[in-house]
């Protein structure tokens, strides 16, 4: 065999692998914690890290949160502790259908889903009064969902296929996958990976001005923007028409689509870490009603 093409080969064979480490529920959720980081006011930093200097509290020994990136994939490491956290499982996603309009009360009508558990974990986040513990737990949860809601398979699904779950497809050099995992993981990777890389390189193609636009409108707008991305971006990019004719047995997202779709991704996890920087800043530098600092001080008359 030509040693020449043993890396080209050799790479091609890993995509065929799975890699849980370059997921969006941790290589994700990580970017986009680590960009609102970036962008929140000194006071909110130092509250963060405040806060996860507690980690202990949590005890959840085999899912620290001795940092930011550790917290924003504590809420998914938690799985593996069985029954003690099950009750949270449902609060990840909401079943959001494409073809339906748009309506999150009906969709999450007792609270059990992403955008009604982010403004729980807001509120929470920003009480004071509430043991370190609980504050700790809810700023794990509300850096997680605010990444989970700009997956846009965790805001969307299509035929009760689970966000994408059921939906089996071919993925550049891989035969046989799923468009959540694509989504999720394989996309996602590929996507941050790109140059420029990283969170320093996603907030370099954002412009201030476009930044403070997308951190305008509220959780349910953000829910809605997500839904309409898996619907035009997502599922448009495998089905024709995605509220028409049934899902090809050959659909595939092909090398020329994967271009396509980067940007999609890149601005989805800009979008997170943009909006994650606001609803910090407003629990913790002064700006929700349950603030976690006293009151600033008022501003002298001019």
């Amino acid at each position: 065999m030509n040693r020449l093409r043993l890396p080209a080969i050799s790479a091609a064979l890993l995509l065929l692998l799975p890699s849980p480490a370059s997921a969006w529920w941790e290589y994700g959720h990580e970017t986009t914690a680590e960009i609102a980081m970036k962008l929140v006011q000194p006071r909110t930093r130092q509250s963060v890290q405040a806060l996860l200097r507690q980690q202990k509290v949590l005890d959840t020994p085999t899912c620290p949160v001795r940092t930011i990136e550790e917290a924003s994939v504590w809420p998914d490491c938690i799985k593996t502790l069985g029954d003690r956290f099950s009750y949270a499982y449902t609060w990840h996603f909401q079943d959001a259908d494409i073809c339906k309009p748009f309506d999150l009360n009906e969709w999450c009508a007792d609270g059990n889903c992403v955008s009604k558990q982010i403004a729980r974990a807001q509120r929470m986040v920003a009480d004071r009064k509430l043991p370190s513990r609980d504050r700790l737990m809810a700023l794990a949860f509300l850096v997680h969902f605010v990444g989970d809601l700009h997956q846009p398979l965790h805001s969307a699904e299509h035929d009760h296929d689970q966000g994408g779950n059921k939906l089996r497809l071919r993925y550049g050099f891989i035969p046989r996958t799923n468009l959540h995992s694509v989504w999720d993981g394989l996309l996602a990777d590929r996507a941050i990976s790109s140059p420029p890389p990283g969170p320093d390189g996603i907030l370099s193609q954002i412009p201030p001005t476009e930044r403070a636009t997308l951190a305008q409108g509220s959780i349910e707008d953000w829910s809605r923007d997500s839904w309409q991305v898996a619907k035009a971006s997502v599922y448009g990019s495998v089905l024709p028409n995605p509220c028409g004719a049934p899902v090809p047995e050959d659909a595939q997202i092909d090398q020329a689509k994967i271009q396509e779709l980067i940007p999609v991704l890149r601005l989805q996890i800009a979008k997170g870490g943009i909006r994650l920087a606001r609803l910090l800043d407003e629990a913790l530098d002064g700006d929700h009603p349950e603030v976690a600092h006293p009151p600033k001080p008022p501003k002298a008359a001019s």
